[in-house]
């Protein structure tokens, strides 16, 4: 079965109103190109409606980082699905390891945003991964398994959600796990979807994230299973980023 893949940026809580020219040239670059994936970028929230202005009608998507369950209210801070979308967002990245670990969200709290997210229309993001210790202590399956399990809501289908695979101790450490070790971990995340979704669990697009590279994207999207990139950092830069979109 052929699964258009996806290769998403997740800038983080870097960038600024100069960025545009480099999210021109982004867009530049899939509009010239035989780019057989969808690419989105998501910068931080003050950025959305101004990247998205600037490539309005481009092959390029915009997406956010994080959002609040509830569309308004006293929510001191935060920003809503509904919010966002009226940015221009058609995305929202839900459950990265940084809102896990730094602020302490649930698999159930990942669901409840992924539930609002795909209630607006839009496509939710959903990180899944595992910590250097339950790496070693063997427990990588395990774990994702129950973070899939806990955070995927009724509703996904493959249009609206997309899985992130992103090993904790990867993240901006230039290190990546071994081909074999993400085959199997794909090749369990795709297992649980199809338990899950019987009918569609084979269409779920599985997207694999850390420390992903111009040097090693293409090896890595080359492994079964894995239908795109999360990148971070070289997302950041336009001779990396293209460098991964030409792997296809």
């Amino acid at each position: 079965m052929s699964i258009r893949p996806a290769i998403i940026g997740n800038w983080k809580m870097n960038g600024s109103g100069r960025d545009v020219k480099l999210v021109r040239r982004f867009a530049d670059f899939l509009d010239k190109q035989k780019i057989v994936a969808d690419v989105m970028i998501c910068p931080p929230s003050t950025l959305i409606d101004r990247l998205g202005e600037a490539i309005k009608g481009a092959k390029l998507k915009i997406g956010a980082q994080n959002c609040h369950i509830e569309p308004s209210g006293a929510f001191t801070g935060d920003v809503s699905v509904l919010m966002l979308k009226d940015a221009g967002a058609k995305a929202v990245i839900v459950g990265h390891s940084e809102r896990r670990t730094e602020y302490g969200e649930t698999d159930k709290q990942v669901c409840q945003k992924a539930q609002a997210v795909i209630g607006q229309g839009l496509q939710a993001i959903i990180c899944l991964g595992e910590t250097r210790q339950q790496f070693n202590k063997g427990q990588t399956l395990q774990v994702v398994g129950r973070q899939l399990r806990g955070s995927l809501p009724s509703t996904a289908t493959p249009q609206n959600t997309l899985i992130a695979y992103e090993p904790v101790w990867a993240i901006g450490s230039g290190r990546t796990p071994k081909p074999a070790d993400i085959i199997r971990t794909h090749a369990h995340l795709r297992k649980t979807l199809l338990k899950l979704h019987p009918k569609s669990g084979a269409k779920f697009r599985i997207l694999y994230g850390g420390s992903v590279s111009a040097a090693n994207a293409a090896d890595i999207l080359a492994l079964e299973n894995v239908n795109g990139a999360l990148v971070g950092g070289a997302s950041l830069s336009f001779k990396d980023f293209t460098a991964i979109l030409k792997s296809f």
